[in-house]
């Protein structure tokens, strides 16, 4: 029964891959919970989504420095309208992020 729950979660989960618009978070968080109940990490390569089950990996590309990296999902949000992928601090840097701007996304 375990087996077809799992088989189940892994092929209902929608793709995504595309190009979004991501934001980033970072200090302010640092040391607080993250929805996955993991502490937050500023300077950690991960991200937060709205839907997609925690621990989805991402291949997030900047295409304006053409720098990617691996994240892994271990928060909900953001909750701004507009902005479907919040990276943390460190990953927004690793693909030299500065501010709000369109991404491609891909699954790892």
């Amino acid at each position: 029964m375990r087996l077809i729950v799992l088989i189940l979660i892994i092929f209902s989960t929608p793709a995504y891959a595309g190009e979004t618009v991501a934001t980033w978070y970072g200090p302010e968080h640092a040391g607080k919970r993250t929805a996955s109940g993991e502490v937050f990490n500023p300077n950690g390569l991960t991200a937060a989504h709205r839907s997609l089950p925690f621990g989805t990996c991402l291949r997030v590309s900047n295409p304006k420095s053409g720098r990617s990296v691996s994240v892994r999902i271990n928060d909900r949000g953001p909750f701004t309208k507009g902005v479907s992928l919040d990276l943390s601090h460190g990953a927004a840097r690793a693909i030299g992020m500065r501010s709000t701007q369109s991404v491609n996304v891909d699954r790892c």
